[in-house]
């Protein structure tokens, strides 16, 4: 196999106390504790971190998670695409107000929510990634229920291609 060197992330990503191991199985205790080696990921495994991680968020600070999430990794941008993520409580919401007001409303909510929070997404992101978040960029659709985070990296992640047989 050819793995490249493994790259150092801290453990305490998440601030219940909780540790975020993105790839446990690759990951090797270290005999400092505050730092875990993982070996270089594929693409797909990055992405399925991210899913795990946005994932964990949406069900811990929304208290909700989505139906269904997707992320892709393009260069230095990661999409990641959430549906079925309003709660009962936001669609009534919506459904009661006027349109504007009620779409308005739901959205401004959501965006202070992740601006709080950014700093625990952009740590989770960094370790799947092994990239800084250079900008977070976020919108919520009220009529689908679809969400979409678009986070811009310093550079583009290194990861380890898949050999095709």
């Amino acid at each position: 196999m050819d793995y490249r060197p493994a790259t150092r992330y801290p453990l305490n990503l998440w601030s219940d106390g909780e540790f975020l191991l993105c790839c446990p199985a690759q990951a090797l205790a270290h005999a400092d504790r505050d730092t875990f080696e993982v070996a270089m990921r594929t693409q797909g495994e990055i992405e399925a971190a991210i899913c795990e991680g946005i994932a964990r968020f949406e069900q811990e600070y929304m208290g909700r998670g989505p139906k269904d999430i997707h992320a892709h990794l393009i260069g230095d941008l990661l999409v990641v695409r959430l549906q079925g993520v309003l709660t009962a409580a936001e669609q009534q919401l919506v459904k009661s107000l006027p349109a504007e007001k009620g779409r308005d409303l739901l959205k401004q909510v959501r965006t202070q929510l992740i601006e709080a929070a950014r700093p625990v997404l952009e740590a989770m992101v960094q370790a799947a990634t092994g990239v800084k978040v250079l900008s977070l960029h976020h919108d919520i659709s009220t009529v689908t229920g679809e969400e979409v985070v678009l986070f811009t990296l310093t550079e583009p992640p290194s990861f380890r291609e898949i050999k095709k047989k």
